[in-house]
C-alpha cells in the first residue's frame, strides 16, 4: 500500500508561541493537497484534589473564545522543566497556590491532530499542601474549589468544554471506581 509523503513544509507565519506552516502531501492516489500544520511547544496539565474530594479548577480568560473558560491548571514547558511532570507541578502552584505530594499520570494527548502538533501530558494530583502563590503576572485567574460531582455534571451542562479538563475528571471518575489512585 501506498503511503502519504509529505513534499515539502513551508514557513507562512511565524507568532511569539507558534509557527504555522504550509505541508504539501502526495496521497497514496497520487493527488497532490495542501494542509496547515501548527507548530507549539508541549504542555501539561493537572487535576488537584483536594481531601473533602472537591477539585480546584481555575476560571480564566480565553482569547480564542473572548470569554472565561473553566479548566484544570496547565501551560507549556519551560526550557528548565525536566519532565511533564515538573511542568505540571510547576503550573499547580502557579495558578493555585497549591501542589500535590500525590501524583498520577492519565496520559499524553494530542490536543488537535489535524491541525497542531502540541501534545498536552494530563495528571490527576491529591495530598495537597498549600505553598505561597506565585501567579505569573501575565495571566487573571480565579481559583474555584467545586465538589468533584459537580465539576463531572458541569461537563454534560456545557459548563466546563476544555478537553484537557475534560479528560482529567472524567480519569478521575475512573481511577477513583478502579481504587487506583
Amino acid at each position: 500500500m501506498k503511503k502519504t509523503v509529505r513534499l515539502d513544509r513551508i514557513l507562512k507565519y511565524e507568532a511569539h508561541r507558534v509557527k504555522v506552516y504550509e505541508d504539501v502531501l502526495e496521497l497514496p492516489d497520487g493527488t497532490i493537497q495542501h494542509y496547515d500544520y501548527v507548530k507549539n511547544r508541549d504542555g501539561a496539565a493537572i487535576l488537584l484534589v483536594d481531601d473533602e474530594e472537591n477539585v480546584l479548577l481555575v476560571r480564566q480568560y480565553r482569547n480564542v473564545e473572548d470569554d472565561f473558560t473553566l479548566e484544570i491548571p496547565a501551560g507549556t514547558s519551560d526550557p528548565e522543566d525536566a519532565t511533564a511532570e515538573v511542568t505540571a507541578v510547576r503550573e499547580a502552584k502557579e495558578e493555585t497556590g497549591y501542589f500535590p505530594r500525590k501524583v498520577f499520570r492519565v496520559s499524553r494527548v494530542l490536543n488537535a491532530a489535524g491541525l497542531f502538533d502540541e501534545h498536552t501530558t494530563v495528571f490527576l494530583g491529591k495530598d495537597l499542601a498549600k505553598e505561597k502563590l506565585d501567579a505569573d503576572p501575565e495571566e487573571s485567574i480565579e481559583v474555584l474549589r467545586i465538589p468533584f460531582e459537580e465539576a463531572l455534571q458541569a461537563i454534560y451542562d456545557g459548563k466546563i468544554i476544555d478537553g484537557k479538563t475534560i479528560i482529567a475528571l472524567l480519569a478521575y471518575q475512573d481511577v477513583k471506581s478502579r481504587k487506583i489512585f
